[in-house]
């Protein structure tokens, strides 16, 4: 018998479509694993505004800050940040995402509590930043534990207690960033034997004593001790050898003779030493140095600024309240 096509209603050829469609639930690339502890997170954290697309019925690979891996199709990444409305604390449930390598909690004012210890969970994240939050408590022990870790950022909390000597033999480790907390004690010994020498940032705690010897063989690119009550004499992490780019050991405790520095990384361009105990005069040298920023006031200088447009540019602000510095950009000498 012919079927004459001019008898279907158009109503009846979508319903013929529709069943012809594969079943969307099926072709969900989101793991329901990873999407249940997903759901268990927003609702910890009082189901925020930034986190309305992560809703029930759609494919969580698609949430706004979440990654899928392109192969496993697992959550690779949780990225919550910028929200000062956000509140509550870091939900455990972030543990109960095996596959993370990136777990950031970032610029969330209101986010408070400890680092939870689920995170230890976690053995396949290279980058964690909690940072700008009010999170509080000791510093965790457990991150020795994540090896694959290659950044780790901790800086503008509210975090105490001592450094973990155990933190440098993280194998991996390229930045470490404990900045702007409320951590007390000296700086491990091990902190000098970091594989790779990572950039390091502890400026803005309460740090106090000398700086480990062990510095002499590291050998970072980046390194921010300032604002502390540190000690001693840091010559050694200059030299003609090293990849020292910037350094800022500014508002401490340090004294050395400037005078006995003959040797200056070549890749320097930032250089803070302001409110020290430096003594000595400002060697010849220095002047080569392709320095964009550069402060030696507040400390007990004396002699000649080296010539050279390399020093000269600088405005006097950067010499100030020495001993008797003289010269330009300051006056003339007697």
């Amino acid at each position: 018998m012919k079927i004459d096509s001019s008898s279907f209603s158009p109503i009846f050829c979508i319903c013929i479509i529709l069943l012809c469609l594969p079943n969307l639930s099926a072709s969900e690339r989101c793991n329901k694993d990873d999407k249940k502890a997903l759901l268990q997170i927003k609702e910890a954290l009082k189901n925020p505004h930034l986190l309305a697309s992560w809703v029930p019925n759609e494919d969580c690979c698609d949430w706004y800050l979440v990654e899928c891996d392109k192969t496993t199709n697992r959550i690779i990444s949780l990225t919550i940040q910028d929200d000062n409305n956000l509140t509550g604390q870091i939900p455990p449930q972030v543990g109960d995402l095996p596959y993370l390598e990136t777990l950031w909690f970032r610029k969330l004012p209101k986010l408070t509590g400890e680092i939870p210890t689920a995170i230890s969970a976690l053995t396949n994240l290279k980058s964690v930043r909690l940072s700008s939050t009010n999170l509080t408590g000791p510093l965790p022990l457990f991150f020795p534990q994540l090896t694959n870790l290659t950044y780790l950022d901790l800086s503008f909390n509210k975090l105490h207690g001592v450094l973990p000597p155990q933190l440098a033999t993280l194998p991996k480790l390229e930045a470490l960033r404990l900045d702007r907390n409320q951590i007390t004690g000296e700086i491990p010994d091990t902190f000098g034997k970091f594989a790779g020498s990572p950039d390091i940032y502890l400026s803005h705690n309460q740090l106090t004593g000398l700086i480990p010897t062990t510095f002499a063989s590291s050998d970072p690119i980046r390194i921010d001790l300032s604002s502390n009550k540190l000690e001693g004499d840091i010559s050694f992490f200059f030299g003609d050898k090293k990849r020292l780019e910037t350094a800022d050991f500014s508002q401490n405790l340090f004294t050395f003779n400037f005078s006995n520095v003959h040797q200056f990384p070549p890749a320097l361009i930032y250089l803070d030493l302001n409110h020290n105990l430096i003594t000595g005069s400002l060697p010849s040298v220095l002047a080569k140095v392709q320095l964009q920023t550069f402060n030696v006031s507040y400390n007990n200088l004396c002699g000649k600024i080296p010539t050279g447009e390399n020093l000269e540019r600088f405005d006097s602000t950067a010499y100030l309240h020495n001993s008797c510095l003289c010269g330009t950009p300051l006056p003339k000498c007697l």
